[in-house]
């Protein structure tokens, strides 16, 4: 079976959409999700960037929540602005790292996103990830301080890393195994067609 990471944010509005139908689309095609946390904001300092492009540019922000308005709306999802944005999303991209060993990072990316994206939640705040954790049935305190823990720490500089080493500037991201990379959800039917269609 072919297999397409997913490299995510997520304080990224449009990796919230690619996360809510990846998995659908990528079983209709036969194709298994890697799913693959990351920290933008490393990327976008380098580029001299202090917060989302969205905020430092007044015209795309304002077109940007007019976008995700029409897409939401076309696909029966429920938008609700989050309080913060982008949210600071640290302890939520760790606790997706320890997700991806124990079998639970699909679910709890895409509860990450719902509660963000859908409620209008605030996903730095330690209650909101607590709740999001227990509510899929983990323990949620010994988690939350695993997040914390050094190796953790190391191993989301190091997935950032790797993002930065596959020329990711950008989330959602989708590489194939053949190297391809796309960027953005509008080109995640394709990453996924590509993928298929690619010679093992």
């Amino acid at each position: 079976m072919p297999r397409l990471e997913f490299w995510y944010e997520f304080a990224s509005n449009y990796a919230f959409l690619s996360a809510m139908r990846i998995e659908s689309l990528a079983a209709a095609r036969g194709v298994e999700i890697v799913w693959r946390p990351f920290l933008l904001g490393p990327i976008f300092r380098a580029q001299g960037w202090t917060t989302s492009p969205f905020n430092l540019f007044p015209a795309k922000g304002r077109h940007m929540r007019r976008d995700m308005a029409r897409i939401a709306a076309a696909r029966g999802l429920p938008l609700v602005w989050p309080e913060v944005f982008p949210a600071e999303t640290l302890t939520a991209a760790r606790l997706a790292l320890i997700g991806e060993s124990a079998g639970w990072v699909a679910p709890f990316s895409k509860a990450v996103y719902a509660a963000e994206f859908q409620e209008g939640r605030d996903v730095s705040r330690r209650e909101v990830l607590t709740e999001i954790l227990e509510g899929l049935g983990l323990d949620a305190p010994a988690l939350m301080a695993e997040a914390a823990s050094d190796p953790v720490r190391a191993a989301l500089r190091a997935r950032t890393e790797a993002a930065i080493a596959h020329d990711i500037f950008g989330a959602p991201s989708f590489v194939t195994p053949d190297g391809e990379l796309f960027w953005g959800d509008d080109r995640l039917e394709q990453a996924l067609d590509w993928c298929v269609a690619a010679p093992p």
